[in-house]
Order: structure tokens, then sequence, then C-alpha cells
């Protein structure tokens, strides 16, 4: 790992109950570092804890105790430089709908004290494909062009890190490629990138490094590619030439299921054996195979896996 971006040690949250209801742990002593330069993958259940995590970051949550550094700044000790080295994209769009892009950057940009002659508006407009909507009210804009504001506006500070809590919730597909190409374009300039997303086909193929949170902990933190990997299950789905009265038995069978009729669902450790030898353990039990198709383990079985299991188990 390359020097971290953002480091966080031992952060623990917990929320005072409400009337006769105990306190509640959002954040159980989480720790991981997030390297510099990359896109980084946050995942985790609703309530696993993210959101306040995030909000640990951006200053609107108060930590019970832990340590947070951001770009090198300790939260608590140096919350000025913390605050001016991240920006936050919110799930919410957020920003007065009656004023221009224009102005929505430009008033962002003196919030955080940044010189008039200083200002970036004009560049960030351009950069999220938005100068032509300059001068138009904010709440003319579609979604997709509102989600790109917000990425602009939490760039007016030119932060070296940017954090996108679930950008592309509710936008179609072309508008989701459009952020997307905004982000790695950002990346690419050296703007070290966190994300949060119910897409996991999205942190699998943009995240270099992927952490997972559930029930307020950490379960895992890996390389993608290394989390991919840790499922050695693979399917394997047979079209047999009559019905089943009786699903084939095998030792090495993870699971046998059939989803339709006369069709085999079959899961098996691909370390222990072959998509030949599952077929001939079908064939010996008197099915013919009319066609087959296989499909790989992928984040998404990695995280039912990791996020099934009960707090402290993984």
């Amino acid at each position: 790992m390359t020097e971290a971006a953002i480091s966080i040690r031992n952060l623990v949250k917990e929320y005072a109950g409400q009337g006769n209801s105990p306190p509640k742990l959002a954040l159980k002593g989480v720790s991981f570092d997030v390297p510099e330069g990359g896109i980084f993958g946050l995942l985790g259940p609703n309530g696993a804890g993210k959101s306040t995590l995030i909000n640990t970051l951006a200053g609107l949550v108060m930590k019970t105790s832990g340590e947070v550094s951001i770009w090198g700044h300790d939260i608590d000790r140096n919350p000025r430089n913390a605050k001016a080295s991240i920006g936050i994209v919110p799930q919410e769009i957020v920003f007065d709908p009656f004023f221009t892009p224009f102005e929505v950057l430009e008033n962002q940009g003196g919030m955080y004290g940044v010189a008039k002659a200083l200002r970036r508006s004009e560049e960030l407009l351009r950069a999220v494909h938005l100068e032509d909507k300059r001068n138009a009210y904010a709440r003319s804009l579609s979604g997709g062009m509102k989600r790109r504001l917000l990425i602009a506006k939490a760039m007016v500070h030119s932060p070296p890190i940017l954090v996108l809590d679930e950008p592309t919730a509710g936008v179609d597909v072309e508008l989701r490629r459009q952020l997307w190409e905004l982000v790695g374009e950002l990346n690419a300039e050296g703007v070290t990138v966190v994300l949060t997303t119910h897409y996991l086909e999205e942190a699998e193929a943009l995240c270099e490094r992927i952490a997972i949170i559930n029930h307020g902990e950490l379960v895992t933190n890996k390389p993608t590619r290394e989390l991919v990997g840790m499922v050695r299950e693979k399917i394997i789905v047979l079209s047999v030439d009559k019905d089943i009265e009786a699903l084939p038995q095998n030792p090495a069978f993870i699971r046998c299921e059939t989803p339709a009729e006369r069709m085999l669902e079959i899961a098996y450790d691909k370390d222990e054996m072959t998509a030949g030898q599952v077929m001939a353990a079908v064939q010996a039990e008197g099915f013919q195979i009319k066609d087959v198709s296989t499909r790989e383990a992928d984040l998404e079985d990695v995280f039912v896996k990791l996020t099934a299991e009960p707090a402290g188990q993984s």
C-alpha cells in the first residue's frame, strides 16, 4: 500500500438511546487506511455504519473515540486543514434550486474561503460538462446534471480526496457511465476517490481496493482481485434431457438445485473438481446434457457471504 490519504484507527461512535432503549454502537473500533491516489470502495448493507463513518470524515458526526487523519491532518487537532483536504458528494441533492450552477460553485468557494481570483467555477463547469448550463436555474437541470454539479461543488476548494456517497443511486445507465468517466478523469489527475455504492458490479470494475463494513465492524479490507478470489465456488447450469425426479448427489457439490424444469444448477469447489467432472457425475446418474453454461464467483457472492455472517464471526 502507498501512503495513506485517510487513516482511521479504532473509530467508535455510540449514539445515546432514546427513552428506555440502550445506547447503539454504530461503529465498533473500525481501523483501516485509504491508500493515496486510487479508487477505494467502502461497502456494506444498509445500517452497517457507512454513513456514520462518512459523516465523521465530513465533520458532521462527532466520534466517541478513536483517531481519524485526513491527508495527514488529525480531525481533532487540525480540523480546518482536515476539512479542506476532503470533498464530500452526498446521496441527497443539496443546493439552492434558485441559484445557477455558476452561482452554486461561487457561493461554495466563498464558504471555503477561496479568494475570488482563485476560484475555479468556470473550469469546474467545463470539467463536468455543464458550461452550457452556466446561467440556468439549478432546479431546471436533469438528475444526471445535478449529480455532476454536486461533484463540481465538492471540488471547489481543490481537495486531494473526493468521497462519493451512493453517487449513481437512481440514475440511468447512460448517466451512470458519464459519472464514472468524470470520476476516472479526476482520479487520473491525482484525486483519491472513496466510493460507497450498492451497485457491486461498479465497485468491482472501478475500485482497486475494497473494505466491507457490517454491524459497525470492518469484516474485510483487501485488493479487489484478492477479495473476489476469496470465493472458490463456481456454478454450472445444465439443461438435461428428462424430468428431474431426484437431484444428483456428489460429495464435492456445494449445492445442487433445479431452478426450472429439466435444469440443474450446481455449485462446486473449483479447487476440488472441474466442470468436466461435474458433467460426468451428472451423466453417471442417467442424464444426457443438452446445454451448459458456467459462472465464476463475483464481488456480489463475496459480499453476501461476508455480510451474512454474524458480527465478529468473519
